[in-house]
């Protein structure tokens, strides 16, 4: 497809997989980009008769959509192995709350800034995350220059940031008015779970939701013991609790889905609610594994999350899709099982689609932003390549990232970050750490 107005940048060069619904990839392809949109994907012979204000040379590598990553923490990259080793309610009760008992908005702020330089570094170009002091998350994700979904964690004990709940559903709205129509962050309603969260104040979010028209971020039936709380609670598994307060939607992003019964994933199909799948964390943590071929074959939209760094503890989502491609062919006992290109999508469209955002980014097609990564295929790990997606899943590393341009902008240039003063962040964050310790 192909315009004739002038191009902004052409990325050139290299294999271009587009993620676009026919999966076309054009082996020696084109991007042309003007201002914050893509305008043209094309032969790259073809892109080059057009005149361009700049051309970035892929060498042959891959052109690809930047990675989404749909459920993260990103300032938990303070804590990235403070409690390893542990069960989920111990590392959650008696390190990671008091830990973050300890927060405030400029330490939220500069460990959002580590996750976004870490994320940007390895190919993530949007993420959605789930935090205190999310206001600084927001601030963060647009000095980096990175998309992000962001919304204030809400669960029924006084928070480190808002304190009682009642501040913090009005801490919510001013992020949504704040950040409205902002090019880069978009709000989330983000009750924390139904273990933490009452009746009341599940349907308050999702109302507010509704009314914002915006995602509503939720932990779901993370742990068999999570059921079985819900269940001595309630009467009912997760699922079907959030069923009987009638906010299973579209616009609900559950996150983790490990223990679910048949009945739940029928009531996730019926009411087309997304997942954010998050093996690594699953798996650190001994949660379990996701039925995520279930999901798939119910029709179910899946997108991949790495979840935070205390917990899994690193934010490369190629590092996760290799991950997951694998566990689930074990688990199954199917290699069949989450192919290549399945995966692939998992991390791009998929993800972009479960944050309501598949109309803006996900896939390289004309109209989008211009939101895509450029992989250095140059390397022994990479050497032959028979097939571009399948060395994406199984071979490539986050480090093989060069070039991140998102919203038409190159944060990212012959892998050093142009956005970010990376030294400045990691001295910020290690004396972060060396007072989290001393207190």
């Amino acid at each position: 497809m192909m315009t004739e107005k002038k191009i902004d940048i052409l990325v050139t060069n290299g294999i271009v997989v587009t993620m676009d619904d026919a999966g076309t990839q054009i082996a020696s392809g084109a991007v042309g980009i003007d201002g914050d949109r893509i305008t043209a994907v094309g032969p790259a012979d073809e892109l080059a008769r057009h005149p361009a204000g700049r051309v970035i040379d892929a060498g042959g590598g891959i052109i690809m959509p930047g990675l989404v990553n749909t459920h993260t923490h990103a300032a938990m990259t303070c804590f990235r192995g403070i409690a390893d080793d542990l069960p989920l309610m111990t590392w959650l009760n008696e390190h990671i709350f008091p830990a973050e008992a300890r927060l405030d908005e400029e330490k939220v702020y500069r460990g959002a800034l580590l996750a976004c330089a870490e994320m940007i570094l390895s190919g993530t170009t949007c993420f959605c995350d789930m935090y205190l002091f999310e206001d600084a998350v927001a601030r963060a994700a647009k000095a980096a220059g990175i998309r992000a979904a962001v919304g204030e964690v809400l669960y029924d004990f006084d928070s480190p940031n808002y304190g009682p709940l009642k501040k913090g559903f009005a801490y919510t709205r001013m992020l949504l008015e704040k950040w409205k129509n902002d090019p880069f962050v978009t709000i989330a309603v983000e009750p924390h779970s139904p273990y933490l969260c009452a009746p009341d104040l599940l349907k308050t979010a999702f109302s507010i939701s509704r009314e914002y028209e915006v995602p509503l971020v939720i932990h779901l039936s993370e742990t068999q013991s999570e059921v079985a709380a819900i269940k001595k609670r309630y009467g009912c598994t997760p699922v079907e609790h959030l069923a009987n307060l009638e906010i299973l939607a579209p616009n609900l992003l559950a996150c983790h889905c490990v223990a679910l019964t048949d009945h739940d994933i029928e009531l996730l199909q019926r009411f087309d609610v997304k997942v954010a799948h998050n093996a690594e964390s699953n798996m650190k943590l001994a949660s379990g594994v996701a039925p995520v071929p279930a999901l798939l074959q119910a029709g179910i939209c899946v997108g991949l999350g790495t979840d935070g760094c205390a917990s899994n503890n690193d934010l490369d989502l190629f590092l996760e899709m290799d991950t997951v491609a694998k566990l689930h062919k074990a688990v199954t006992l199917d290699p069949t099982v989450l192919d290549a290109l399945t995966v692939l999508r998992m991390a791009t469209i998929q993800g972009a689609r479960a944050l309501g955002l598949g109309d803006i980014t996900g896939s390289i097609v004309p109209g989008k932003r211009a939101d895509l990564i450029v992989i250095d295929t140059h390397r022994p790990h990479l050497t032959p390549m028979y097939n571009p997606v399948s060395h994406l899943v199984y071979a490539a590393r986050g480090s093989d990232v060069t070039t991140s341009i998102i919203n038409g902008r190159p944060v990212m240039e012959n892998s050093q970050l142009v956005s970010l003063d990376v030294e400045k962040i990691m001295a910020d964050v290690n004396a972060i750490a060396r007072e989290l310790v001393s207190t």
